[in-house]
């Protein structure tokens, strides 16, 4: 399913310039690490398959990574620790993640997806995803990353059913939660795994 091509307007207001798109996937899970994705694309750029990663299949966010990569100036993905998103909070923990990327190559612009970051040529824009095909792209390159390293989970720890539900607090998630307890890849900072933990 091809989707009607992203506004892009930020970008071509820079055009010829560089510009970064960055964005996170992996927020809300209980468990794992935080992604945050960064991305320069080649001036005048265009492909009208590369949307917001929420609004595409796991296959195909698989194939759009491996064209992004390819096509990229530049890209990078960060993977944070469940420990340094509990030393610092998800918000800050991202936004130091994304200010780190956001310094790692000259561009004229930096588009975060709604995060102000503390950088002169920042631009936060809400729906940034489905709005910069910047934003867009790094938004399935940390998706995709973080999917892999779900899944590397899941193989090691089968009994939480990681590739299923992703480290989200689903009703399954939160049983196995109860029956398995807590390990040392999980956010102990959370309302639901605290609990857990002072339930003793």
């Amino acid at each position: 399913m091809i989707h009607a091509p992203l506004e892009n307007e930020y970008e071509k207001k820079f055009w010829p310039q560089s510009v970064m798109g960055i964005d996170e996937a992996g927020r809300g899970p209980l468990c794992g690490p935080l992604s945050v994705g960064c991305c320069v694309l080649p001036p005048f750029y265009e492909n009208p398959e590369i949307n917001d990663s929420k609004k595409l299949s796991e296959k195909k966010r698989e194939a759009l990574y491996e064209i992004i990569t390819r096509d990229a100036l530049y890209w990078k993905v960060e993977l944070v620790s469940p420990q340094e998103i509990d030393r610092l909070n998800i918000l800050e923990a991202t936004r130091q993640a994304m200010t780190r990327l956001g310094s790692s190559y000259e561009c004229a612009a930096v588009l975060s997806d709604a995060v102000k970051l503390p950088l002169a040529n920042n631009i936060p824009l809400i729906k940034g995803d489905a709005r910069s095909i910047s934003i867009a792209a790094a938004s399935i390159l940390a998706k995709v990353e973080r999917d892999r390293y779900m899944k590397e989970l899941d193989r090691l720890y089968p009994q939480y059913e990681l590739a299923k539900h992703k480290g989200y607090p689903t009703k399954r998630h939160l049983e196995l939660l109860e029956e398995y307890g807590i390990q040392d890849f999980y956010r102990r900072s959370y309302a639901p795994v605290r609990k857990i933990i002072e339930k003793g």
